[in-house]
């Protein structure tokens, strides 16, 4: 009896011998990737690293910029969009070149998208400031103005002109000198004195007015010029050159007269009877 029991207790001690083991193994080979799976994992391609550099300092609307893209080699189908660029050129090697458009103050995204040497996606941003301009003020327009539009020779006419110009002047026919250079008080008025000229003539000049050099208005101006004798009518007045004036001594005293040199009202000569 106990020799069956001894028999029973080696073989058990066996059996769990061999089952430990078998169940080691069994994990170990679990733990191993197949070799399909392996084939799997090496198929995905890759992240691949993509950077885009932009100008640092603001750019203005107008700017000719040059932007460059970090990309493995042998990447394929590369561009670079942003709202803030126009006429974008890809250039040799890893350059973009671009035209800031006409955008307000602000950031802009511009993005860089493409496939790399193994078919993965490339993607990367970056942030362009653009400072815009102000707008320049729109200046007034250039006014002229005279103190009167009538004039005679010799009278004086003050001009005045309101412009944003550096400076001004006015010209005519009308004015002595034919050119009156203007005074600016600093703040946009420019103003001066013309002289009718003394030979004007009776009719109508135009003042033409100069800012900065450039003409911007004309006016009319109206003369009186001095009156001259028609040659048609005017008579002058016989001189006899031979005809002199009577001397004093010549005079001769009518009786009952007062020595005047000339005869009496109602003198009537001596008749001789016969």
């Amino acid at each position: 009896m106990r020799k069956a029991l001894t028999i029973s207790a080696i073989a058990l001690a066996s059996s769990m011998a061999l089952g430990g083991a078998t169940t080691a193994f069994a994990a170990d080979s679990t733990a191993s990737p197949s070799p399909s799976a392996s084939a799997s994992a090496s198929s995905t391609p890759k992240p691949a690293h993509a950077a885009l550099s932009v100008p640092t300092s603001p750019v203005k609307p107008g700017d000719s910029v040059t932007l460059s893209m970090e990309v493995p080699d042998g990447s394929t189908n590369l561009s670079v969009s942003s709202s803030a660029l126009n006429n974008v050129k890809m250039t040799d090697g890893r350059g973009v070149s671009a035209t800031i458009a006409d955008v307000k103050d602000g950031d802009y995204g511009v993005s860089l998208v493409g496939t790399g040497p193994e078919g993965q996606k490339l993607q990367a941003t970056a942030q362009l400031h653009v400072k815009a301009d102000s707008p320049k003020p729109t200046p007034a327009p250039s006014t002229v103005q005279l103190s009167t539009d009538f004039g005679r020779a010799g009278d004086k006419v003050v001009v005045t002109v309101k412009t944003s110009a550096k400076d001004a002047s006015v010209k005519s026919l009308a004015f002595a000198g034919g050119q009156v250079n203007l005074k600016s008080d600093g703040k946009g008025t420019f103003t001066g004195t013309a002289t009718v000229a003394q030979d004007v003539k009776s009719g109508y000049y135009g003042v033409d007015a100069y800012a900065g050099g450039k003409k911007f208005d004309t006016v009319k101006f109206s003369t009186e010029g001095k009156s001259t004798p028609d040659k048609k009518t005017h008579v002058n007045p016989h001189v006899n050159p031979d005809v002199k004036p009577l001397k004093p001594s010549d005079h001769k005293t009518p009786r009952g007269s007062v020595n005047t040199g000339q005869a009496p009202v109602g003198y009537v000569a001596e008749s001789t009877r016969g």
